[in-house]
């Protein structure tokens, strides 16, 4: 007799039946939980990052498909780059974190480079636990886990995320390292990226706290600290030698933690998806159309840099007039006007509550967009 189906074995039944037959899952990483994390009202992605959807090829099925991603050259160089970082067991990496975050502690010598490899994701997982838990055990050492695993629950979905490096200092406290091969100029690097960076590190920067907090659970002791600013590495002005720079994430770690959870609980939308939905690139266009249709998308002209159906999401938008492709700022301006047919009726006049303060403002910005036409044309 098979083992009842729980809660969880269920989910993860459903999901894989969203995915399509033999569809294997797309591993959610921190640069999509950062994304996700900045638009929390997308039910869909919500769900089509949760069932591991592969979205690029879902976006070519849906012919809109999408130029977000890295280049292969660009993950060529990055690769080639963190290889350099992390030569000779980490000595670089390391004394970067010493120069940068740690200066009194004793230099580098010796650092433990313990071996993470493990069968899948969940013994990889248990294997950086442990010797996060060895490190913690035995103060007074540096220990440095290159592609460590962390797991964080994410709307009751369990993500795992692959950070570059964590260290583990001589005082026992933990820093994430994030290496990326866009450069440092003069000491400071393309502020977008930055922050880009900053979002995906307070996203390992979380999951390491669920396991600090672990950590310190068994015996009462106090949990391992993880630090708030992280490293980040990137090549010095346009060489391929490596320099760094001490970036505080609290912010970015506060409005994540946020943002996720009010995330809505992957369940809730899948129970509310028509029976039969999937999201298998292999349907034939018009049911797959119809199965992304029925979750509802809150696209933003910022999707475009982090999502694979902006295209996709945006021609819909577009095609319904909604006032969110003209962006967020706007958006919030116009208050119950949700779309551009409402805003213009309203600014002429044939609609709208004239107490209403965006209406109020749309006919004075009429109105005096009129004198200023009148006046040109005398």
């Amino acid at each position: 007799m098979p083992p009842p189906r729980t809660r969880g074995t269920a989910l993860r039944q459903q999901l894989a039946e969203l995915r399509g037959p033999d569809v294997p899952a797309k591993a959610l990483d921190a640069r999509a939980l950062a994304a996700l994390a900045a638009n929390p009202g997308c039910a869909r992605r919500a769900i089509l990052d949760g069932a591991g959807v592969n979205k690029t090829a879902l976006a070519s099925a849906l012919g809109s498909p999408s130029a977000f991603g890295q280049s292969q050259f660009a993950l060529t160089r990055g690769n080639a780059f963190e290889a350099k970082v992390k030569a000779d067991g980490g000595a670089e990496l390391l004394r970067l974190v010493h120069e940068k975050l740690d200066r009194s502690a004793e230099p580098p010598a010796d650092a433990r480079v313990p071996d993470l490899t493990a069968s899948g994701p969940q013994g990889r997982t248990a294997r950086t636990e442990l010797e996060l838990r060895e490190a913690a055990a035995h103060p007074g050492a540096w220990t440095l886990l290159d592609h460590p695993m962390l797991a964080l629950d994410v709307a009751g979905s369990p993500a795992f995320l692959e950070p570059d490096a964590v260290v583990v200092h001589p005082d026992g406290g933990w820093t994430v390292v994030e290496i990326k091969s866009f450069p440092m100029l003069d000491g400071s690097a393309d502020p977008a990226k930055v922050g880009a960076a900053a979002r995906q590190a307070a996203v390992y920067v979380l999951a390491l706290e669920e396991v600090a907090a672990r950590l310190g659970e068994p015996d009462g002791a106090p949990a391992p600290q993880v630090r708030h600013r992280v490293l980040l590495v990137c090549p010095r002005d346009f060489s391929n030698l490596p320099t760094a720079s001490a970036v505080d994430i609290r912010k970015q770690r506060a409005v994540t933690a946020r943002q996720l959870a009010r995330l809505t609980r992957i369940e809730d939308i899948a129970d509310a998806l028509p029976e039969g939905t999937c999201f298998s690139p292999e349907l034939p266009v018009e049911e797959l159309t119809a199965a992304v249709e029925s979750v509802p998308a809150a696209y933003a002209p910022e999707c475009l840099s982090t999502c694979e159906l902006a295209f996709h999401c945006r021609s819909r938008s577009r095609q319904e007039g909604a006032v969110t492709t003209l962006g967020r700022p706007v958006r919030a301006e116009l208050g119950g006007l949700t779309t551009v047919e409402e805003v213009l009726a309203a600014a002429r006049g044939e609609a709208g509550d004239p107490g209403d303060p965006a209406v109020a403002a749309l006919r004075r910005a009429a109105a005096l967009r009129a004198e200023a036409l009148e006046a040109a044309c005398r």
